[in-house]
């Protein structure tokens, strides 16, 4: 019940939001050029799915998004699960991720435009490059942090080390690399816009981007409003999924 009361609360404030929007734009505090109303929105979202290329250019977004993370998660995993499950490697490879971490990923658009082109390729690469730390930071924090008493447990069992990386440390770690995960996700949704700008790939990054030069404010606040709907829906399929994985915590206490 009180989960539910937090959802009506949350769908209320949206909802009152909204509601604030349409009355600056009916009263126009602010220029119809740059603020539509909900409405004039909404006819632009069903324009858009009716008589345009919108849905193409959304599903262009969904898959940029979904390569560059697919291809960060893989590697933030596999490179977290060796560096955080070895203190040497942690303290060898440590300052080299320490200086690349802080790198902003639009930094690297240009080497990787010079590497690759104006091409899907770039853009996988610089969506990539961005959403794999949060993952592999994370990864890296699960398997260091491991109970030691679990260690002693893998021991005791006679476990190699890949028997006890899968059985013990894995699990282990698994909250920390699905909230990891998670964080990588909203990092590739945002890259995957800022490739479609810049390289002109088909996308909802490249619709607004258009629209904005023609001055459809309507347009704009159309493509918006899907980039906050995709970003929603993964992330909530990405917590359906998490709190699956993680069941097996609910019934720790009993």
């Amino acid at each position: 019940m009180i989960a539910l009361a937090w959802r009506a609360a949350g769908v209320l404030v949206v909802a009152a939001l909204i509601a604030l929007w349409g009355v600056i734009a009916e009263l126009k505090l602010v220029s119809p050029v740059f603020l539509p109303t909900p409405a004039r929105v909404w006819l632009a979202l069903e324009n858009g799915f009716a008589h345009t290329d919108l849905p193409a250019k959304a599903l262009g977004t969904i898959g940029h998004m979904f390569g560059g993370w697919l291809a960060a998660s893989i590697a933030g995993v596999a490179l977290g699960a060796l560096i955080g499950s070895s203190k040497a490697a942690r303290e060898y490879i440590g300052p080299t991720l320490e200086f690349l971490r802080p790198l902003p990923a639009s930094a690297v658009i240009p080497v990787a435009i010079a590497m690759f082109g104006l091409t899907p390729q770039m853009a996988l690469g610089v969506i990539a490059f961005g959403s794999i730390w949060p993952v592999l930071l994370a990864t890296m924090h699960g398997f260091a942090a491991v109970e030691p008493r679990l260690i002693e447990v893998e021991r005791a069992l006679g476990l190699t080390r890949w028997q006890g990386a899968a059985k013990i440390s894995l699990p282990s770690a698994a909250p920390d690399i699905l909230a990891g995960l998670r964080l990588g996700l909203t990092v590739s949704l945002i890259l995957a816009v800022v490739c479609e700008m810049i390289a002109g790939l088909d996308g909802l990054g490249q619709w607004v981007l258009l629209a904005a030069r023609a001055y459809k404010s309507a347009d704009i606040f159309a493509g918006v409003v899907l980039l906050g709907a995709i970003g929603l829906c993964a992330n909530a399929a990405l917590s359906a999924i998490e709190a699956r994985a993680l069941r097996w915590r609910g019934t720790e206490g009993r």
